[in-house]
């Protein structure tokens, strides 16, 4: 079994929402074959909470706004470290870069079919190991930096 047109439809509108909010590695796995409860899976990161509160409310507005869908449940909100977004077809996981490397959710579904993507969320691919090397080279610039 495959990811039905419905779930790529709403995994690329999702990931390109995502993206026009810089969202970093941008990936996703179509798991119909290996889970019952969903077609795909959406992960995205980005290195502070208020961005990943960017991302899912321009995720979840573009899906409603485009293509009517409204997700059955949405979790994390309040910490903004890892917002779910369950759309049945779909699960949309935005994670901040901290827990995305933690939880390296990749890891698990690594067997299963990657999903093609936007152009715009494919270039996200290096953006958070990017974002951790420049803002590495910040701090050790800034005196007294490291309080």
């Amino acid at each position: 079994m495959t990811a039905t047109d419905r779930s790529i439809e709403l995994i690329r509108t999702a990931a390109q929402a995502a993206a026009d909010k810089l969202a970093h590695d941008i990936i996703a796995y179509d798991v119909s074959d290996v889970l019952s409860i969903t077609d795909a899976f959406l992960l995205a990161s980005a290195p502070n909470d208020r961005q990943v509160k960017s991302i899912v409310d321009e995720i979840e507005e573009r899906l409603q706004k485009e293509l009517g869908a409204k997700p059955v449940r949405r979790e994390g909100d309040r910490e903004a470290r890892w917002v779910l977004l369950d759309y049945v077809d779909i699960v949309v996981h935005v994670q901040h870069s901290e827990e995305r490397v933690f939880y390296a959710l990749e890891r698990l579904w690594k067997d299963c079919p990657e999903l093609d993507l936007p152009a715009d969320a494919r270039a996200t691919r290096g953006k958070a190991q990017e974002h951790a090397e420049l803002q590495a080279a910040r701090d050790a610039a800034e005196p007294g930096g490291d309080w």
